[in-house]
């Protein structure tokens, strides 16, 4: 057998076996396929947790997604990644003829042939990548979904080397590589902290031999952190926002609502002439940046409507009473979900495509309801100044 993508660690009279794999890599299958059959371990961990388990056991569980309702449980952007990321992953599938995760799927199988305990030994990705959004602003959130969207060009070709790069970086961590070349602490969160849950679920994980099936980064990371000790609990929790950033959503609402009363304490005309600016400027941008997604006329309307009440409230978004207006009328079919992983990386499907269509919508419509907030800010405090 080639050892060369085997360490074999004893731990506390444990002989633990990782698996450095490539996720696209049909090497990579038949290598795990082959030791968990001659090692016969008692357990084998693969780097999955329950969503993405469930994910890749059935392929087709995006059809009965409800854009709807993941509008108003507030995780569009954690979809708009996880979707991205996905995609990511199966077009370089693809050039290289074989299946996403099929490494996985082949541990999943090969652990149910021989009878071993199955062990989902990675965090769930929701957690890592809320962990990761608490640590960015606005602008490198930004830069981060654009690093996953554009990450990996059509015509790419994959050679050799490349499948060897692979075999030295999970997907999740290449499509934001550079993003964890540029900010540090994306690469704790990402790698680090992954390497300290992996290891504990890993040496924890039922019976005297343990195979686990890891990406090829996290190899040399768990190899250290299995003989350490793992605070989980602290790397299992997505931290609560900090106090400042919870009081400093209601400072500009705030302050643009004592500056309108100011201005009407001064003269009331005055005064009808800030709300005024501040209707037309959240609302126009707001309805224009929608109209640039080219949403539907309704879901513009929606947002020059909600647009001036929504941007005075830090718990509101215009975004959601717009995609939800647009995918109320323009409803997602099933085969809109089936395209999203092909669509999702042309600026041309992203219009075609009613479902990344409606997710557009939602961040243009907010993006044009906070450029319209500032400038509206600006102005009342220009007039009462003069």
């Amino acid at each position: 057998m080639d050892e060369s993508n085997l360490t074999r660690l004893d731990y506390q009279e444990k002989e633990i076996i990782l698996i450095a794999t490539a996720h696209v890599s049909e090497q990579s299958a038949q290598l795990v396929k082959k030791v968990i059959a001659e090692e016969r371990p008692d357990s084998v961990c693969v780097e999955l947790d329950d969503d993405r388990y469930n994910n890749i056991q059935n392929p087709k569980i995006w059809e009965n997604t409800d854009i709807i309702k993941i509008i108003k449980a507030k995780k569009v952007g954690f979809l708009l990644a996880n979707l991205a990321l996905g995609a990511y992953q199966k077009r370089i599938a693809k050039k290289l003829n074989t299946a996403v995760g099929g490494e996985m799927l082949q541990g999943i199988a090969s652990a149910k042939e021989i009878g071993a305990n199955l062990v989902l030994a990675d965090r769930s990705i929701q957690t890592t990548f809320l962990r990761i959004w608490r640590k960015m602003n606005l602008w490198n959130k930004m830069k981060l979904f654009i690093g996953l969207i554009f990450s990996f060009e059509d015509d790419t070709e994959i050679t050799d080397d490349d499948l060897e790069k692979l075999l030295q970086a999970d997907m999740l961590e290449s499509a934001v590589a550079g993003m964890r070349e540029q900010y540090p602490q994306i690469g704790e969160i990402l790698i680090s902290e992954r390497d300290q849950f992996l290891a504990f679920k890993i040496k924890n994980a039922p019976g005297k031999k343990v195979v686990a099936v890891l990406g090829g980064a996290h190899v040399p990371g768990v190899k250290e952190e299995i003989y350490k000790t793992q605070d989980i609990e602290s790397i299992s929790v997505v931290p609560p926002k900090k106090s400042f950033s919870k009081i400093a959503g209601w400072i500009i609402p705030l302050i643009i609502v004592g500056l309108i009363i100011y201005a009407f304490a001064q003269n009331f005309q005055t005064g009808l002439q800030q709300i005024s600016a501040w209707v037309l400027w959240t609302g126009i941008l707001a309805a224009l940046f929608t109209a640039l997604s080219l949403g539907h006329p309704l879901s513009i309307l929606t947002s020059f409507v909600a647009a001036p009440f929504t941007t005075l409230h830090p718990l509101l978004a215009c975004g959601w009473f717009t995609a939800i207006t647009e995918a109320t009328i323009n409803k997602p079919t099933v085969k809109d979900i089936q395209n999203i992983q092909t669509d999702i990386f042309s600026f041309r499907g992203f219009f075609r495509n009613r479902f990344l269509k409606t997710i557009l919508v939602f961040f243009m419509a907010n993006l044009g309801a906070s450029l319209g907030t500032f400038i509206a800010g600006m102005d009342i405090i220009r007039n009462i100044l003069t």
